[in-house]
């Protein structure tokens, strides 16, 4: 295989290095490797990892970029594995786990991705599942030794994931197989099952017993900590007190529209809360039965692709299809998203939790799928697929950095409001209401780690953020408890959303003050998704060499 230059060749062996590390990657990637294992989750399994990191970073400092498309993968990388290496060293990747992002989850998310094909993937299924019991065992272990260093995740936490791991226990995997294998045509699936029920029930056990009597009973980080994970998540060094403040404004602003909508919606209603449990009710947004939710969202994504192909944004026909699917269950209360296989064979899927009811109600729902779908993160990162002569494999496979998404998908939020496409009230509410979450976020999610104080005069705890995030981003009793969890569990993620929006709204408004009238939105779209994900501080600087072209 020939390589455009020495660093794109280094990516492309470390990417296959990383890979073997972790059957888990290659089926993220598509690669049929290892595909009946699960990752070493041990500490020893961990530090080989992170030995491979330093030699790559070793090597990388050493090459010398051929041109731009060169100089960018390797300072994208650079600060990427840099960042990791960081998380690692600090012990903080071992200590940084919750409902959201863990161990447990991830190992029961991964089968969701698996290919279901041929009788060779139903025993690497039946394999992979009897493989749970030793990676949780590790993962255990992994914990234990950090633990002895005094760091332990927050009690929090580990109440919620013993939660999660007993809805895996109680029938969990079991269901998922019924679901991959309604006929029982592979009986050992279905044993194998069990096994991983088994594992889940004495690994909740042992969190529960041993674990949690340990665990760190506060729930803040501080700020130092913070700090760390805020800029691994934005890619971006914040004035955190500033950023704080522009949330108040920000979500002050967003409410004064909400009110204004409300009237038209509700008169006369007293409080946000009151407008949206009324909206809950409308039956005109209420979409009953699981088949009809999913259908719902498949033909609300496959209408987006069709109406935003060609005037507004490039959609290349490889990535035309972004399929919606149920969660599983044990899901946190989000949609979410996962991105295409590295070669395509496995589509970009949006997922939603159903929380074990049978109806969503569809006003909330509109905003939310241009942001998970199209033009929101299949868009995005199905271009980052595709843009293989442009992009390095690290940039298209494993430069994830949430700022830079996340503030896409919001920023299509926006712009879809800026088509008009949430110009009936209850659709704008909806829009408005998850606008006003990105916002709520940064208020709690900085002021919760940093313990500053809240509209009362107290310091944000859950209780305080749970009402903010209750009245004022009206998400009811559910959402806001796991919101909250959220936030405490994985500092600086949620202030990424906003912090990643605010960067890429004045990226184009300055290149539309600088180019005037030869400014073009769709070349704008093309050239900031081609150039593939980085740091927003990194962005923020190629953006001010944007030619307009």
């Amino acid at each position: 295989m020939t390589h455009r230059s020495e660093i794109f060749e280094l990516i492309d062996i470390y990417i296959d290095q990383a890979a073997a590390m972790s059957p888990s990657a290659c089926t993220y990637l598509g690669k049929d490797l290892d595909q009946d294992k699960l990752d070493d989750l041990s500490i020893a399994g961990m530090a080989k990892v992170a030995e491979l990191t330093r030699e790559v970073l070793k090597k990388l400092q050493a090459l010398t970029p051929i041109d731009e498309i060169d100089r960018i993968a390797k300072d994208v990388m650079n600060e990427r594995l840099s960042s990791r290496l960081e998380l690692h060293d600090s012990q903080e990747e071992h200590v940084l786990w919750n409902v959201l992002t863990s161990p447990p989850s991830d190992i029961r998310s991964i089968f969701e991705l698996m290919s279901r094909e041929s009788d060779k993937d139903f025993a690497n299924i039946a394999a992979r599942l009897l493989a749970v019991e030793n990676a949780h065992k590790q993962w255990i272990s992994t914990i234990a030794e950090v633990a002895k260093n005094g760091k332990t995740t927050a009690q929090r936490q580990v109440l919620g994931v013993i939660a999660q791991l007993e809805s895996y226990a109680n029938g969990g995997y079991s269901q998922m197989c019924k679901n991959f294998d309604p006929d029982f045509k592979y009986p050992a699936i279905h044993t194998a099952a069990k096994s991983a029920e088994i594992s889940s029930a004495q690994t909740a056990q042992y969190l529960k017993n041993e674990y949690l009597p340990i665990a760190n009973p506060n729930d803040a980080f501080g700020a130092e900590r913070y700090a760390v994970w805020a800029r691994y998540f934005t890619g971006a060094k914040l004035d955190l007190r500033a950023t704080y403040e522009w949330g108040m404004a920000d979500l002050k602003a967003i409410n004064e529209r909400m009110w204004a909508i409300a009237e038209q919606i509700k008169p006369g209603a007293k409080t946000l809360r009151e407008v949206a449990d009324f909206l809950d009710h409308d039956p005109k947004y209420v979409i009953k039965g699981e088949g009809n939710v999913v259908k719902y969202l498949q033909d609300f994504t496959d209408a987006a692709i069709k109406q935003m192909d060609g005037e507004f944004f490039e959609i290349d026909d490889r990535i035309k299809i972004c399929e919606a699917r149920l969660a599983p269950e044990g899901s946190a209360s989000a949609p979410y998203y996962n991105g295409p296989s590295e070669d395509l064979s496995r589509p970009g899927t949006t997922w939603i939790p159903m929380l074990g009811k049978d109806e969503v109600s569809s006003w909330h729902l509109v905003s939310t799928w241009y942001h998970e779908a199209v033009p929101g993160h299949h868009l995005q990162i199905g271009t980052v697929a595709i843009e293989k002569e442009r992009l390095s494999r690290f940039q298209r496979t494993a430069a994830t950095i949430s700022g830079y998404s996340e503030g896409w998908a919001l920023y299509a939020e926006r712009f879809m409001n800026e088509l008009g496409a949430f110009d009936e009230p209850g659709i704008e509410m909806g829009y408005l209401s998850a606008q006003a979450l990105r916002a709520a976020r940064i208020i709690v999610d900085i002021g919760m780690h940093l313990g500053y104080t809240d509209f009362d005069g107290n310091v944000w705890n859950a209780e305080s953020s749970r009402k903010l995030l209750n009245e004022q981003a009206l998400l009811d009793a559910d959402h806001s408890r796991s919101e909250t969890d959220r936030y405490l569990g994985w500092p600086g993620q949620a202030i990424s959303y906003k912090v990643g929006e605010r960067v890429w709204m004045k990226s184009r408004e300055d290149a539309k003050i600088r180019l005037g009238a030869t400014f073009d939105v769709k070349k704008f779209h093309t050239y900031a998704l081609k150039i593939g994900p980085m740091g927003l501080d990194n962005f923020a600087d190629e953006m001010k060499n944007w030619d307009g072209k």
